[in-house]
């Protein structure tokens, strides 16, 4: 089955059992059943058999899943079979927490460069990783044919990144600026706003049954304005 017929949301997840997998061969667990990727994951065990029948069967009823395997096929289901070369815009914090991250921490990924525009970073390095000049960003897209970049920049300078990329020959981009970027036809953009997500979590930070007494009071009292205005 194509890539394009499946969800998004599964797609998402591949990468989280990915993860797993790695953990577990790493502590020598040679099989997992769907329940104990459960555990691990947050998700279902029918969600996780689900997902990965979308693909094929890949396990044995009532043994499970083969760890090394499974993680085999996951690999080549994304497209990690071979190291994907990316390019990060943008060597401020995030750029670079980033840039570090993936260069010590993800064995699928090589950063091959990041570019900015400040004159005082370009030129240094982010580990072993050079900074070098946005002028010469869309030589260097073309010349090792990238497909994959980072937009760690600010707002204002996301969308001309994007418009450069693109032209350039990328067509997925992670989209860490604080706006949506218009892109072409066939250009994936997965935004990742990290002031939104830190927002949504403040839900959980407050004590639930004080805030439906205080929505509860508040929604009274608007009742009680319309009535007085009727």
């Amino acid at each position: 089955m194509s890539k394009i017929s499946i969800s998004k949301s599964v797609i998402k997840r591949l990468p989280i059992y990915l993860r797993i997998l790695d953990q577990l061969i790493e502590r020598d667990i040679e099989l997992v059943s769907s329940k104990q990727m459960s555990k691990e994951s947050g998700f279902t065990a029918e969600q996780i058999r689900k997902d990965l029948a979308y693909f094929g069967a890949f396990g044995t009823r009532g043994a499970g899943y083969t760890t090394s395997f499974l993680r085999d096929k996951i690999i080549n289901i994304i497209g990690l079979d071979k190291t994907i070369n990316t390019v990060i815009f943008g060597a401020g914090h995030l750029g670079t927490a980033f840039t570090r991250y993936n260069a010590a921490k993800n064995p699928y990924i090589n950063v091959a460069a990041v570019f900015d525009r400040d004159s005082r970073l370009v030129g240094k390095k982010i580990d072993d990783i050079r900074i070098y000049p946005i002028d010469e960003a869309a030589e260097f897209l073309e010349q090792n044919r990238i497909k994959v970049a980072i937009i760690a920049v600010p707002a204002g300078d996301a969308q001309g990144v994007a418009d450069l990329i693109t032209a350039h020959g990328v067509v997925a981009i992670l989209n860490f600026a604080p706006i949506k970027l218009k892109v072409p036809p066939g250009v994936y953009v997965h935004n990742a706003d990290l002031t939104l997500e830190l927002q949504s979590i403040i839900y959980y930070s407050s004590e639930e049954e004080e805030r439906k007494k205080r929505l509860r009071k508040e929604n009274g009292k608007d009742k009680s304005s319309k009535l007085l205005i009727e």
